[in-house]
């Protein structure tokens, strides 16, 4: 059941919303109540490089950035109202530090969140902000592309496998789409260096959703370590994959999470919405 979600609408690209847009999509496909967060980003600078800054320029850019953040605000709320979509808007004044925390409290108390993958051209986009979402909220992400643009679709849903708890807990968390899918993929990737080593449970998982009334086709892909991101994303693309679900990797260090290879490799270069669960 999705019927409370939360989308970072402020990692607008070059004018659009793809985050915001593609939120509206799934709340109304679902009937969720969606609730729309803009920041308006404080400028995180040093004290020492602070006290050299003019007041006027720290108050000018401080006010546009607060400008920025209402009309995304009034932009998702109509895209909302249009939609049938029942939303509010929060409009946040933080740091990149502040806003990343902010939202993955915010979290907590939903069943889903959305969020814009850091488009590498936009000055404002936070790349912290969808780490912190997906390791310290405990709910699902769904990480949107800076390019993407439509609404969901579930014609053909992939669902990234390697056995760990990570992904299983992602699968868990896709029911609900998993059950509005045509076609769904259960797709592990096994090493090069021992292609008959069964990949971990995947005849399983399709199982296990088989009792869930769901048909899933396993697909066994082979692939170095370094090129698992690379192998999803082709095989995507290569089957007209609409929607991915995967298990959202990361280590601690020094009280921070710091993503694994393949979850970095799939954000990094994603093409299509991927959801995902640690």
């Amino acid at each position: 059941m999705i019927k409370d979600m939360v989308a970072n609408i402020s990692s607008a690209s070059r004018g659009d919303h793809p985050a915001g847009d593609f939120a509206v999509s799934v709340a109304a496909a679902f009937g969720a109540h969606l609730t729309g967060v803009a920041f308006a980003h404080k400028p995180d600078i040093a004290p020492d490089l602070f006290a050299g800054l003019p007041a006027d320029i720290i108050e000018t850019a401080a006010a546009e950035n607060e400008k920025q953040a209402r009309e995304m605000a009034e932009r998702f709320l109509a895209a909302a109202a249009k939609a049938g979509v029942g939303a509010d808007c929060d409009v946040a004044s933080l740091t990149f530090d502040g806003a990343a925390e902010f939202f993955s409290r915010k979290i907590r108390v939903t069943d889903l969140a959305v969020v814009g993958q850091p488009d590498p051209d936009a000055p404002e986009s936070n790349d912290m902000l969808v780490e912190r979402a997906l390791f310290e909220s405990g709910r699902p992400i769904v990480a949107v592309p800076y390019i993407h643009r439509g609404p969901l679709k579930l014609d053909r849903v992939m669902v990234s496998w390697d056995g760990s708890r990570a992904a299983a807990r992602a699968a868990g968390d896709a029911l609900p789409f998993l059950l509005r899918a045509g076609a769904i993929e259960i797709v592990p990737v096994t090493a090069k260096k021992n292609p008959d080593e069964p990949p971990a449970s995947a005849d399983d998982m399709a199982r296990h959703l088989a009792k869930h009334g769901l048909k899933a086709e396993v697909h066994r892909l082979y692939a170095a370590d370094i090129d698992v991101p690379s192998a999803l994303l082709s095989y995507a693309a290569d089957s007209a994959i609409d929607f991915m679900v995967m298990g959202g990797y990361g280590h601690s260090r020094l009280r921070e999470f710091v993503l694994g290879g393949a979850t970095r490799g799939i954000l990094d270069s994603m093409t299509l919405p991927v959801l995902m669960s640690h």
